[in-house]
């Protein structure tokens, strides 16, 4: 491949990386209803198998974020991706132990972690001005939805249920490892005196903590609350759909998850027509999804379901990408990888929202803690306003020099050449 074609396809081989990783962490979740019925795990079991992948992702977050800074984007995504094909190994085999699950759930969350942020990083630093954000969400979006969906229906219909998704994602893997592995680096580790701070400085600014903070868990809280509250709000004698529940549970992820990749040019739209639209657009649709949510557990129906998974779906594909592109904004070159890791672990709180919700509720009282939900989501609004509209976009690349003439923004840009790894 000549140096003109290394140049055009290396944002697409590191999103590819970010589908593979992305797909490996979610196809677990529809499976879930089958081990429960196969190997008779107790509620307590199944819970903790899916909540130990946070215990794995979260601090891999945290510190790939500074390690992808300090040693480059390549350094962290490789290990990344090949801990995500020992995770779906570990996973693949656990039926025969089951505690083998925990284990491999835990490191499809490490890999995640690592993928997310260093990836993310990289794709931003290969892709033109202002599509890095949409790209590398629409790589993880395409990846948490497709892998469920598939997973779902391979459970569902064919023999095998809880080996065959797994197989189907070390294939993949294996394509998309010989693919990433050589792409050129961006970020080398070189200028470590630079990279001493452990909290990066945006981090601490007004504008991150009012301007995403209070909705940044938002993003996954809509996914969370569509693949996990929705599908136990429907009553046993629904029928149709629920007859497979396993695909069910698969196709309300499938929806959700790629529809926010849908949404997401609509959003850089948005985020481009001014500082506030964008995140005010999904906060709103977030409350939207949420008092949907509270209408289901009022009067369960399948297409009210459906129609407010669309809702939830939108909402986090426009508050994804608006997060990004606020990351972009206002971290320099040297903190890039550690913001979005701290952006990427403020959303992942909102994986709770569904489990504090039902604890509240009581089993019973959905509806209301649902809309008390949908009002906690407006109240970021007005700390969005206190925000401030973050500072023009710093960071460059493919050569490309900033726009505006600040002082600062001269001062503080980096142009960055993808093939090669070098810097002028």
């Amino acid at each position: 491949m000549d140096d003109s074609a290394q140049r055009r396809t290396a944002w697409i081989r590191v999103a590819a990386a970010l589908f593979g990783v992305a797909w490996g962490a979610n196809h677990f979740t529809p499976l879930l209803l089958v081990y429960r019925s196969e190997l008779k795990l107790p509620d307590s079991a199944v819970t903790g198998i899916f909540g130990i992948y946070a215990v794995g992702l979260v601090p891999a977050l945290i510190l790939s974020g500074r390690a992808a800074d300090r040693y480059g984007r390549r350094a962290v995504l490789r290990p990344a991706m090949l801990v995500s094909v020992l995770a779906s190994v570990v996973l693949m085999i656990g039926p025969v132990w089951w505690p083998l699950l925990y284990a491999g759930r835990l490191l499809a969350g490490v890999a995640s972690g690592a993928a997310y942020s260093a990836g993310t990083a990289w794709v931003s630093e290969l892709s033109a001005r202002g599509l890095g954000a949409r790209r590398s969400a629409a790589a993880l979006s395409l990846g948490f939805g497709i892998g469920p969906l598939l997973a779902g229906a391979l459970a569902q219909w064919l023999p095998l249920p809880t080996e065959v998704s797994y197989v189907v994602h070390l294939a993949l893997m294996a394509g998309v490892v010989i693919l990433a592995w050589r792409v050129p680096e961006t970020a080398p580790a070189t200028r470590r005196t630079e990279r001493r701070q452990w909290v990066p400085r945006p981090a601490v600014s007004r504008h991150f903590l009012l301007g995403v903070v209070p909705w940044a868990p938002w993003v996954f809280g809509t996914v969370a609350i569509s693949i996990a509250t929705l599908p136990v709000l429907l009553p046993d004698h629904s029928g149709g759909a629920i007859s497979t529940p396993v695909a069910f549970s698969g196709l309300l992820g499938g929806l959700t998850l790629p529809l926010g990749a849908l949404v997401q040019p609509v959003a850089r739209r948005l985020a481009q027509a001014g500082h506030l639209h964008a995140p005010v657009a999904g906060v709103l649709l977030a409350s939207l999804g949420l008092a949907g949510t509270a209408a289901v557990a009022w009067r369960p129906d399948i297409p009210l379901i459906l129609a407010t998974a669309v809702v939830l779906g939108t909402g986090y594909g426009v508050l994804m990408v608006t997060g990004l592109a606020r990351v972009e904004m206002l971290a320099e070159r040297h903190e890039f990888a550690g913001l979005v890791s701290i952006f990427y672990a403020l959303a992942y709180l909102g994986f709770g929202a569904p489990y504090l919700v039902a604890a509240l509720a009581g089993g019973v009282a959905y509806a209301r803690w649902l809309l008390v939900a949908a009002f906690v989501a407006l109240a970021a609004i007005p700390l969005m306003m206190f925000g401030g509209p973050p500072a023009r976009r710093i960071m460059v690349s493919r050569g490309e020099q900033p726009e505006g003439s600040s002082r600062e923004a001269g001062e503080r840009a980096e142009v960055v050449r993808p093939v090669g790894g070098s810097e002028r």
